[in-house]
């Protein structure tokens, strides 16, 4: 038995029932990660295999003491993990092995998972494109030569390769969205808060990025989530909230689901993505809900002034410590860093209030709207060896990020979000589209999710050929 052959819920399911080992489960893991990795990089740092067959037998020598018990897991590489490298993708980390876990990874060790290695990740988990000088490219398994996506683009090519059942991301412009949409699989941004970060540096500022599960289905997103979720007394912005697993699947009768398009124009979108995610809103209807083309709600360029105003500030604050070696910094980091620093206060007052005002706009709309819909990307997988898309539907970007506009919505609000498989384009490519509601509305999304895959199961109809 592989990951990639049953659910995380299901391979769980058999791990408590004695049905099979942990050493079983890590075994074909590990040979999965030997057949697949090599032409896709997802997994790095992997572990000593004679280690890692220790653990497993020791899980399965112990009591069953949490819901991952004896489930290997690679977590993302902008996350610490104690004994394993930790590189950021950047060459200033490459032999950085830290002696703590973070707060995550604590908690998914204290639910039993084993932690095998790292997913690959962007240096400093800028850029939805992973590359990096340490490890390299990951690839789209469904086309070697194009890109996977990112910040979390080796956690969802672990995930649709099967060399994991379920991987954990993070999400501050996208990362959990749009290598889900380019990789056939689940990636759920939670209401900011719900996780919370590791308890270090400022812990009232930056409000924009966020850890999350990603999986195969929404059932198994939300035992992941239930795991990670939870108040942590030293991060005071954070809260509790009631459990979201078992994931039911939620009728959809009198349901009202706003499609947004390309917001009117605002999202220069290549062909063929805007029809795709339209087919697969009929299939809402179909469940009974009432689907409405939405008109643009706001103002698009106010959104994103703010965004990257109050992204800049964020990464340019993490990024301070390393100003001084400007010299091995990539573009990106550099753009972020001199933008953030010569920010002034009213600046970022004036940042906050558009925030605002779009916030009372999302909150009026969502009295109208039991959800929401975008396309979860405006392009198409990219060439690999590409840094970033220059031109989208004619359109030139002025950043290397402006082609991921269409995320900044749900982002700057801090809303949760589901990034669902919306099928495949005419060249073979996954797209995907964003599924999103109002604060807290997370358990909501996810079983309009789970309705939507019990008559869709895209990512078990069309694994990639790898």
């Amino acid at each position: 038995m592989t990951p990639i052959e049953t659910s995380a819920v299901e391979l769980l399911g058999k791990l408590r029932a004695g049905q099979v080992s942990a050493v079983e489960v890590m075994r074909a893991t590990l040979d999965r990660i030997a057949q697949v990795n090599d032409r896709v990089n997802a997994i790095v740092a992997l572990q000593d295999e004679d280690a890692l067959m220790a653990q497993a037998r020791a899980a399965d020598g112990h009591a069953r003491h949490g819901p991952l018990h004896g489930l290997p897991m690679a977590v993302k590489d902008l996350v610490n993990v104690a004994g394993i490298p930790s590189t950021q993708g950047s060459p200033l980390f490459r032999g950085h092995v830290p002696d703590a876990d973070d707060l995550i990874v604590a908690r998914l060790r204290a639910a039993g998972a084993i932690l095998i290695g790292k997913t690959n990740t962007p240096e400093f988990g800028l850029g939805s494109h992973t590359f990096n000088p340490v490890y390299g490219a990951t690839r789209n398994p469904y086309d070697l030569t194009r890109s996977c996506g990112g910040s979390s683009g080796g956690a969802a090519v672990a995930l649709a390769t099967g060399m994991l059942a379920l991987a954990d991301g993070s999400d501050m412009m996208g990362s959990l969205r749009n290598p889900a949409a380019w990789n056939n699989v689940y990636g759920f941004r939670p209401t900011w808060g719900r996780i919370p970060s590791d308890p270090v540096g400022d812990l009232y500022l930056h409000q924009l990025s966020t850890l999350g599960p990603m999986a195969r289905s929404p059932e198994d997103i939300g035992l992941l989530l239930d795991v990670m979720s939870g108040a942590d007394p030293r991060q005071p912005l954070s809260f509790d909230s009631d459990p979201v697993s078992p994931v039911p699947v939620r009728s959809l009768e009198d349901m009202r689901i706003g499609w947004l398009g390309d917001w009117g124009g605002a999202f220069p979108t290549e062909d063929g993505i805007l029809p795709l995610c339209a087919r697969e809103l009929t299939l809402f209807t179909q469940l009974g809900a009432t689907v409405e083309e939405v008109p643009p709600p706001f103002d698009a360029e106010r959104i994103w002034e703010s965004w990257i105003t109050l992204r800049s500030f964020s990464v340019a604050a993490g990024l301070q410590p390393l100003a001084d070696r400007r010299d091995a910094l990539k573009d990106s980091a550099l753009w972020e860093l001199e933008r953030g620093l010569a920010l002034t206060a009213m600046q970022l007052q004036a940042a906050s209030v558009t925030r605002s005002d779009w916030h009372r706009r999302a909150v009026a709309l969502f009295s109208e709207f039991d959800a929401l819909v975008l396309p979860a990307a405006q392009v198409w997988p990219f060439p690999v060896d590409w840094p970033y898309p220059r031109r989208v539907a004619g359109v030139e970007m002025d950043s290397y990020h402006r082609w991921m506009q269409v995320v900044t919505p749900v982002s700057l609000l801090g809303l949760p979000c589901l990034s669902v498989p919306a099928g495949f384009g005419p060249g073979g490519l996954p797209m995907g589209m964003q599924l999103f509601g109002p604060r807290g509305s997370d358990a909501r999304l996810l079983s309009i999710g789970a309705a939507y895959h019990a008559v869709t199961h895209w990512p078990q109809q069309r694994p990639p050929e790898i």
